[in-house]
C-alpha cells in the first residue's frame, strides 16, 4: 500500500516538473478565451483560481500531504478519487501542448496505467482491510450471541444435554478467542499503514 501511495507521489512529482515547463513556455498568453477565464478549471474539480498551472499541481500535493486517516473510510476514498479527477484534468490539458507531445507520446499509455494501477491499489488496500475488520467484527458477534443462546439451554437440559452443550460452550470460545486475535491483527495492520501515511 506505501508503494502505491509513493508511485501517486512519483506522478504528482513529474506532473509538478511538466506544469513548471508548461507555465514556463506560457502556452495561454495567446489565447484569449483562456485568458478571459478566472480559472482553469471548474469550481468542481478545483478550489484554486489559477491561470497558472503549477498552482494547481500544488493544491494536489497539499491534499496528498493531508489525506484524512484510513479508518474515516469514507472521507478517505474520497480524498483519493477527488486527487484522481484533479491528475486527470492536469493531463486532459498538458496532452494537448507540446510539452506533452515531447515527453509523453510514446509513454502516456503505460504510465496512465501505473498511476491508476496505484490510486487503485490505494482504494482496495483500504476499502479491503475495513471490509476484513467489518466481518471480524460480525464474527464476534454471532459466536457471543451463539454462546448466549447455549447458556439459556444450559438452565433447562437434563444432564446428558447439559454436558454436551458445555462441549459446544467451549468450542464456541475457542472460535471467539480466534476471532479476537484476526480482529487484533487486522486492527494493527491498520495502524501500520495508518503511521507510514503519517510519516
Amino acid at each position: 500500500m506505501s508503494q502505491a501511495l509513493e508511485r501517486l507521489h512519483q506522478q504528482v512529482a513529474k506532473l509538478a516538473e511538466q506544469a513548471r515547463l508548461f507555465d514556463n513556455a506560457k502556452w495561454f498568453d495567446k489565447n484569449r478565451y483562456i485568458q478571459a477565464q478566472p480559472s482553469l478549471f471548474d469550481r468542481t474539480v478545483f478550489a484554486t483560481k489559477s491561470l497558472i498551472l503549477s498552482d494547481y499541481i500544488d493544491e494536489i500535493s497539499a491534499q496528498l500531504k493531508h489525506l484524512p486517516p484510513m479508518e474515516n473510510r469514507h472521507a478517505y476514498g474520497f480524498a483519493i478519487q477527488r486527487i484522481a479527477t484533479q491528475v486527470e484534468a492536469v493531463i486532459k490539458v498538458l496532452k494537448s501542448t507540446p510539452v506533452w507531445a515531447k515527453e509523453n507520446k510514446s509513454n502516456y499509455k503505460k504510465k496512465n496505467k501505473i498511476y491508476q494501477k496505484a490510486v487503485q491499489k490505494i482504494m482496495q488496500s483500504s476499502h479491503e482491510l475495513y471490509q476484513e475488520l467489518s466481518q471480524n467484527h460480525e464474527f464476534e458477534r454471532r459466536l457471543m450471541e451463539m454462546i448466549d443462546i447455549r447458556k439459556q439451554q444450559l438452565d433447562k437440559a437434563s444432564a446428558e444435554q447439559a454436558s454436551q452443550i458445555n462441549q459446544e460452550i467451549l468450542a464456541l470460545h475457542a472460535r471467539l478467542g480466534r476471532c479476537r486475535k484476526a480482529i487484533s491483527a487486522t486492527e494493527a495492520k491498520i495502524q501500520a499503514v495508518e503511521k507510514q501515511q503519517n510519516r
